[in-house]
C-alpha cells in the first residue's frame, strides 16, 4: 500500500529540515525522495500534494511543482521585470531603486505577488524598523514595493494601504549644515574622485541628482556656467560656480573627449558619495552629514549674505519660496566660505 511521511533531520549546523518520503506501493517497493523543507508546514504541504497523488494512482513527478514554480509570479520576478520597465528614470534614480530592492527581495521575494497583503507589508515596515533603519528608508523601500505591485497589476495595491501599513513614529530631524571646518576637514578625506563633487555641491547648492545628471552638453564654458536640465520644478535653470571649480570641472575630460551625452562626474552616484562622505565624517570625527545637507548650508549661507528670496529660489531651482525659507534656511555655526583652491590643492 502506497505510503507517505516525513522524517526530521538535524544538518552539521544544527538546524533542523523536514524531509518528505514515500513508497508508490508496499514495503517491497523502495523508498522515494519527496523534497526537504526549512519548515515543517512547507513540508506538510508536500506530504499532502504527494498523498494525493498515489491516492489517484498516479506516480509523482516532482519536476511538475518545478514547472509550476515557475509559472509563479514572485515578486523577485516581477520587480526585476519591473525594473527591465524603467527606462524613464536617471541612473541615479535607478540606483535608487536597486537598493531598495537589496532590502526588499531578501525579505518578501520568493513570495507571489498575489500572497502579498496588507499584514505583509506591515510586518515588513516593523522587520526594517526593528534592523534600525530610519523613516524615510523604509517608506523608500514601501514605496519601491507599491511600485511593483502596480506593475504586476495587483489592485488594491496593499503596499498603498495607509489604515494598515502604518510608518514608525520617528523625532522630526532638525538639519544641522556642516561648518566650514568640517566639510573641508571631510572634503580632504574623501576618495579623489569624489573631492570635486562634494565641493560643486558645497558651492552651488545642487541637487545630488542634478549633478549625477550633468552632462558635457550642459556646459556653457565661455560664460563660465552651465544648465541644470534635470530640477524638481522640471524648469532648466543655470548655475554659475566659482571660476576655480569651473577650471577644475572642465579639466575632468578633454575638449575633444566631451560628448553632449557623457556625464561630466561619471561613476559619481548618489548612493557613492552619501557613503564615502558618511566613512570621511566618522574618520575625520565631525558630525555626519549628507550630500543634501550641503544644499541646507549654502542656502542658508545665500540667506545669511542678504539675497532675496526669489533670487535663492532661481538659484536652487525651488517654485515655493516659503519651502525655502521654512525648509533650507537654518542658523549656521558659521559663515565662512570655503577656500576650493585650497582644499583641492
Amino acid at each position: 500500500m502506497a505510503s507517505v511521511w516525513i522524517v526530521t533531520r538535524q544538518t552539521g549546523s544544527g538546524a533542523r529540515r523536514y524531509r518528505v518520503e514515500y513508497r508508490v506501493s508496499g514495503r517491497e517497493s523502495a523508498i522515494t525522495y519527496g523534497g526537504s523543507f526549512r519548515t515543517k508546514r512547507e513540508a506538510q504541504a508536500r506530504k499532502q500534494w504527494l498523498a494525493g497523488e498515489l491516492a489517484a494512482r498516479r506516480v509523482p513527478d516532482l519536476g511538475v511543482l518545478g514547472r509550476e514554480r515557475e509559472r509563479v509570479r514572485t515578486v523577485a520576478t516581477v520587480a526585476q521585470a519591473w525594473q527591465e520597465s524603467r527606462v524613464d528614470v536617471s541612473a541615479g534614480t535607478a540606483q535608487t531603486y536597486r537598493v531598495a530592492l537589496g532590502r526588499l527581495l531578501p525579505r518578501l521575494g520568493a513570495v507571489p505577488v498575489e500572497e502579498v497583503d496588507a499584514q505583509t507589508v506591515a510586518a515588513l515596515v516593523a522587520e526594517l524598523h526593528a534592523a534600525g533603519l530610519r523613516k524615510q528608508t523604509i517608506r523608500k523601500t514601501v514605496s519601491v514595493l507599491a511600485m511593483v505591485l502596480d506593475h504586476a497589476g495587483v489592485s488594491p495595491n496593499p503596499a498603498r494601504d495607509r489604515v494598515t501599513v502604518r510608518m514608525p513614529r520617528e523625532e522630526r530631524r532638525h538639519v544641522q549644515p556642516p561648518t566650514a571646518d568640517h566639510v573641508e576637514a571631510v572634503v580632504r578625506l574623501l576618495p579623489a574622485r569624489y573631492r570635486l563633487p562634494a565641493l560643486v555641491l558645497d558651492a552651488t547648492g545642487m541637487r545630488i541628482g542634478e549633478l549625477e545628471a550633468l552632462t558635457w552638453g550642459d556646459m556653457d564654458e565661455p560664460r563660465g556656467r552651465w544648465r541644470i536640465a534635470t530640477s524638481k520644478t522640471g524648469r532648466p535653470r543655470w548655475v554659475t560656480p566659482p571660476p576655480v571649480l569651473l577650471e577644475r570641472v572642465l579639466a575632468l575630460c578633454p575638449r575633444d573627449d566631451r560628448h553632449p551625452d557623457r556625464c561630466v562626474f561619471e561613476g559619481v552616484t548618489s548612493e557613492r558619495l552619501r557613503t564615502a562622505i558618511a566613512r570621511a565624517c566618522t574618520a575625520a570625527g565631525v558630525p555626519a552629514f549628507s550630500p543634501h545637507d550641503l544644499r541646507h548650508r549654502r542656502v542658508s549661507l545665500m540667506h545669511l549674505g542678504g539675497i532675496p528670496w526669489a533670487r535663492i529660489g532661481e538659484a536652487v531651482g525651488h517654485d515655493d519660496l516659503v519651502t525655502t525659507a521654512r525648509t533650507y534656511t537654518h542658523v549656521v555655526a558659521d559663515e565662512r566660505e570655503i577656500d576650493y583652491a585650497t582644499v583641492l590643492g
